[in-house]
């Protein structure tokens, strides 16, 4: 038996989960995929791109921070009830909740599929066929929805204990691995020069982006207005650590040549220093990454579904909330068949390829509401309780526009490049459709949504 209200999502969170969701969906396939990709663009710089990225980030989430600190904190939807509240519209929220939604389905296709190709590495069947990786991404998809359903306290649970055994592996990786490090490895540092390494900076992004997914867990956490703006702040600190060091040993123990063509980077890595009994456990942890990266991602689609609901611009269905467990098992079903249908169709690049250009505008949309907050909605503005001052966080959107404005221009000059290379049909067929195109085109397609939506909620 279903509700179909976002009062009775259950805080069953505390700090501790919080943690966990938000280092393990950023400890995922970014770093343990995503940096050796980037290696191909600019070297070993790769390690400059992390440090670079990091305070543009943790200027980003200072927004976040000072929304959660007010009665909005109390409410999942982040981006979409920040950006509605704010403006007091829905428009531009409810576009920005669309694309978000399809970035996310789009992420947990990909990061099921990437779990089955470490699950047959680690029990030593990486030759295994497609068949075989597809059945157990969809059963991995099938795991992770059953513990949704079966309460938010599981997901917590279960977040804490994978983050754990990541944790074990992380030190595994990188203690012992610092002392194995050439310096010879890093040259040349910069081997695509100024270029590679600004089109490397959205590819390495995607290891930070989906930070902001712990907002959507407002409504179920306990004391969220207190709690949340310092896991968003102090998470992000630790998260950038791990990922300078971790990048550190990578390309300092072998050479990128080496590890470009690895399925498993992170484990090829490992092998040069660590016992061949031992080295099993860096690829359980990057398993862990990726798992908790899905576990994660799994909840932001259904607490999106939940505020427009309660807005009046998504059928009540959708919003359904289980009396029984508190947990939006309607929207967590549709993720699972829209996750289940991107992977069985093959055709998870339509989402996928835009899912952190989608986020990197949602951000810069986002920051720019801290800035016009007081004039749009001076009694929210007045609720603000974080500790940052009001200056320092103005002078962290600004930082934050010209950042995610920069990472814009570089997307879509890489993507006029790419389009400029290859006719529409050809990268129709191998899945290379740029977000240049594809951005608009969902874009287009949220907008043509919300017209209904927008008349049903006014009638």
């Amino acid at each position: 038996m279903t509700e179909s209200s976002g009062r009775l999502l259950r805080r069953d969170l505390g700090v501790l989960e919080s943690y966990a969701a938000m280092i393990g969906i950023l400890v995922g396939a970014g770093i343990f995929k995503v940096t050796t990709d980037a290696w191909q663009l600019t070297g070993a710089s790769v390690i400059l791109g992390y440090v670079v990225l990091a305070p543009a980030i943790l200027a980003t989430s200072i927004p976040y921070a000072a929304f959660l600190s007010t009665p909005l904190g109390r409410e999942p939807g982040g981006e979409y009830t920040h950006i509605s509240r704010t403006l007091q519209g829905h428009r531009m929220a409810f576009i920005g909740a669309w694309l978000k939604i399809i970035s996310f389905l789009g992420a947990l296709g990909y990061l099921a599929i990437i779990f089955s190709s470490y699950l047959l590495a680690l029990i030593g069947e990486s030759g295994a066929g497609s068949g075989a990786r597809t059945i157990i991404a969809l059963s991995c998809l099938l795991f992770f929805y059953v513990v949704h359903a079966a309460g938010v306290r599981w997901f917590g649970r279960l977040q804490v204990f994978m983050c754990a055994l990541l944790g074990v592996s992380l030190l595994v990786l990188i203690v012992p691995g610092i002392p194995a490090v050439r310096f010879e490895n890093y040259t040349p540092f910069f081997s695509g020069g100024v270029t590679g390494f600004l089109k490397s900076l959205p590819l390495l992004f995607f290891a930070y982006a989906g930070f902001e997914a712990v907002a959507q867990t407002a409504g179920e956490v306990e004391n969220s207005t207190r709690s949340l703006p310092r896991v968003f702040v102090r998470g992000i600190l630790v998260v950038t650590t791990i990922y300078i060091l971790m990048s550190v040993v990578t390309f300092g123990v072998l050479p990128g040549q080496l590890l470009r063509d690895s399925q498993a980077p992170m484990a090829d890595v490992a092998a040069v220093y660590l016992p061949a009994e031992t080295a099993w456990i860096i690829t359980l942890g990057a398993l862990m990454a990726i798992a908790t990266s899905l576990n994660a991602s799994m909840l932001v689609p259904s607490r999106l579904m939940v505020m427009l609901v309660r807005d009046g611009l998504a059928p009540s269905g959708l919003g359904g909330i289980s009396s029984r467990t508190g947990t939006p098992v309607v929207g967590l079903t549709l993720t699972l068949i829209l996750g289940a249908a991107l992977i069985v169709s093959s055709q998870l690049e339509l989402a996928l390829n835009i899912a952190v250009s989608a986020l990197v505008v949602l951000y810069f949309i986002h920051s720019a509401m801290i800035l016009v907050l007081e004039r749009r909605n001076p009694e929210l503005f007045g609720q603000v309780a974080s500790a940052i001052p009001v200056p320092l966080q103005r002078a962290s959107a600004w930082l934050s526009l010209a950042t995610m404005g920069g990472l814009i221009a570089v997307q879509i000059f890489t993507d006029l490049g790419t389009i400029a290379g290859a006719s529409f049909s050809e990268r129709a067929s191998s899945g290379k459709l740029t977000s240049l195109e594809l951005l608009p085109l969902w874009g287009l397609l949220g907008f043509l949504l919300y017209r209904p939506a927008a008349e049903r909620k006014a009638r």
